[in-house]
C-alpha cells in the first residue's frame, strides 16, 4: 500500500471531524470502500486526509489522483478555494482563508516577478500588471473591497503567528470557541512587540476571556480605527464602530455616484456588509 505524506500546515486549513462524524466515516468506509480518490501533490495529501487515516488503519486500498502545481503556494491556494466552496465557514474562518490567500499571492508574485510583490500580478491571470495590485485582484475574485483582503492577511499573520506558540489557541480561535476581536488580530500582526505568548498561553488554558471581560481586550474599542470626523464621544464601543461603518459608507457612496461602474459599488457595498457581519458575530 502506498504510503503518502501528510503536511501539518495543509491539514489543519481543513476541518477537524468531531468524534461522530468521523466515526460514521469509518463505518462506512469499512463497509464499502472509499467512493473519493485521495488528491496528492508531489506524494502529500491536499484533500482526503481523514479517508486516508482511516485507510492506514484498516489496512484498506485507496485510489489517488496526482495534482500538478509549480509551487507550494499554489496548492495552499487550491486548498483554499476548495474550503472557501465547500464549507458554510464564519466570518473568521472566511476572513483567514482570505488572508491566507492573499498572502501565498503577493509570495508568488514576488518569486516570478522579483519585483515590488504589492504592484505587480502573475501573468497567466490575463491581468495588467501596471494597473492592479494583488489586493484589488483578490477582491474582485472574494467579492470583498481591497481593505477587506489587506485586514484579511494582517489578521492570518496574527492567528498564524499565535498558532507557532499553540496550535490549540489557533485551533480555538478558528472554530470560533473563543471570540478574538479581528482589530485587535489586525493590531497584533502590525506590532513586532505584541505579547503574542502571552495571548496564546491565556486562549489555550481558558483565562483569555476572563482577561478580556477585566480589561476589554479583544473587545471593540470605540477609540480605535475611527478616522474622519465622526464624532463618537459618548458612545459605547459597539455605537461608535457602526457610526465609524455608516461614515465610510456615506463616503464611499458619494464617490461612487458619479461613477457608471456598478462593479465597484457592488465591491464597495460587499465590504461593508461584511463590516457588519463581523460587528454582529461579535455581539
Amino acid at each position: 500500500m502506498r504510503k503518502l505524506i501528510i503536511d501539518e500546515q495543509f491539514k489543519e486549513l481543513l476541518p477537524v471531524l468531531d468524534e461522530e462524524t468521523f466515526a460514521n466515516l469509518e463505518e462506512n468506509i469499512i463497509l464499502y470502500g472509499v467512493r473519493d480518490p485521495i488528491v496528492v501533490w508531489n506524494g502529500i495529501v491536499i484533500d482526503g486526509h481523514n479517508r486516508y487515516e482511516i485507510c492506514m488503519k484498516h489496512n484498506l486500498p485507496f485510489h489517488t489522483v496526482e495534482m500538478e502545481f509549480p509551487s507550494r503556494e499554489e496548492v495552499l491556494i487550491w486548498i483554499v478555494w476548495n474550503q472557501i466552496l465547500r464549507r458554510n465557514l464564519t466570518t473568521i474562518q472566511l476572513g483567514y482563508f482570505r488572508g491566507l490567500h492573499y498572502r501565498a499571492d503577493k509570495t508568488i508574485v514576488s518569486k516570478l516577478r522579483g519585483r515590488n510583490q504589492y504592484s505587480e500580478v502573475r501573468p497567466q491571470n490575463g491581468v495588467n500588471p501596471q494597473n492592479n495590485t494583488t489586493a484589488r485582484r483578490l477582491a474582485e475574485e472574494h467579492n470583498v473591497s481591497r481593505n477587506t483582503i489587506l485586514r484579511n492577511a494582517r489578521m492570518s499573520e496574527a492567528i498564524d503567528a499565535i498558532g507557532e506558540v499553540s496550535p490549540e489557541a489557533k485551533s480555538k480561535i478558528l472554530s470560533g470557541e473563543v471570540r478574538v476581536n479581528k482589530n485587535m488580530l489586525e493590531q497584533l500582526a502590525a506590532d513586532p512587540t505584541g505579547d503574542v505568548a502571552g495571548i496564546a498561553t491565556s486562549i489555550e488554558d481558558g483565562s483569555f476571556t476572563r482577561r478580556q471581560q477585566k480589561d476589554g481586550t479583544g473587545v471593540i474599542d470605540s477609540k480605535t480605527n475611527l478616522p474622519g470626523s465622526a464624532n463618537t464621544s459618548g458612545m459605547n464601543p459597539f455605537e461608535a464602530t457602526i457610526a465609524r461603518i455608516s461614515e465610510e459608507l456615506v463616503s464611499e457612496l458619494r464617490k461612487q455616484t458619479t461613477s457608471s461602474n456598478s462593479g465597484e459599488l457592488k465591491t464597495a457595498l460587499r465590504s461593508y456588509i461584511t463590516m457588519l457581519e463581523d460587528l454582529y458575530s461579535q455581539i
